[in-house]
């Protein structure tokens, strides 16, 4: 065997065992969820009763409703916040505070969960003894998320930004337009694919937080990814698979349309871009 055609195979030998490593445990949660048997790695046969099971769990509804909301609640705010945060720090390079101001907002990013969620916990309480609010739920959740959210989202939306032609929104402001209309116009429909990217990103990593979520949940308040934490210390059994599977089949159709608008609107700005060039 020739050695570009060995390193050729030991290369795609090694994409293939990390492939694998990262979805076979997958595809055997998604497999088991149709197993028959109360012990979830014992196959005893195919049944839907997992499934069918689940409209009778109401906790594990009710976790899986709150983490909805909170993801869905986390994902607009972080791409609102991380637009904003990535725009000043492009657009803005010098400004009273920058450092610090970069600093914070990439701090969750390399700080441990850990770390954050305690400190909010002791802010948030700190506070509650102080107004009498907010008490813990779905609002402090949703504070930990946001936090850690735009951080993500900023990084995101900072690097769309930053390859942007700057020509584009200079030719905007010499026909006229004001730069409030240069950013509703010209910039933010050109950074509505990272927007998406990053709206994505938050609301998936909202989804399946448990740290934060341990920290700052409270009485009548528990997400998914609790629940399932907790009953994985007593022992899994095959719903907690057959509720891991719809979330994942419903975050894999998601990034699918996603991914497909994202390709389209990029294909068509870069065919507007040559008729541009053209004429």
């Amino acid at each position: 065997m020739k050695p570009r055609a060995a390193h050729a195979w030991l290369g795609r030998s090694w994409l293939a065992a990390g492939f694998l490593f990262l979805y076979l445990p997958i595809a055997s949660l998604v497999l088991y969820s149709f197993n028959d048997s109360v012990i979830p790695n014992l196959w005893r046969g195919f049944t839907l009763k997992w499934y069918a099971a689940l409209a009778d769990d109401a906790e594990l509804i009710a976790g899986f409703l709150l983490s909805l909301k909170v993801a869905g609640l986390t994902a607009c705010g972080s791409v609102v916040l991380g637009t904003l945060a990535a725009f000043a720090l492009v657009k803005y390079r010098r400004f009273t505070g920058r450092t610090l101001f970069s600093g914070m907002v990439s701090a969750p990013l390399v700080m441990p969960e850990v770390v954050v969620g305690l400190s909010l916990l002791l802010m948030l309480k700190t506070v509650q003894r102080a107004f009498d609010f907010p008490e813990q739920g779905l609002l402090t959740i949703w504070i930990g998320h946001l936090l850690l959210g735009t951080a993500y989202a900023t990084v995101v939306v900072q690097a769309r930004l930053r390859d942007l032609n700057p020509q584009l929104e200079e030719a905007a402001m010499d026909l006229g337009a004001r730069p409030q209309q240069v950013f509703w116009l010209v910039t933010l429909p050109m950074i509505a694919q990272s927007g998406v990217s990053a709206w994505l990103l938050t609301f998936t990593l909202s989804l399946d937080d448990v740290v934060l979520s341990a920290f700052l949940s409270g009485p009548g308040a528990t997400t998914m990814p609790l629940v399932i934490f907790s009953r994985a210390r007593l022992g899994l059994n095959p719903g907690v698979n057959a509720v891991a599977t719809l979330v994942i089949f419903t975050v894999a159709i998601g990034v699918v349309i996603a991914s497909y608008v994202i390709a389209r609107g990029e294909r068509r700005r870069q065919q507007e871009m040559a008729t541009a060039v053209r004429a």
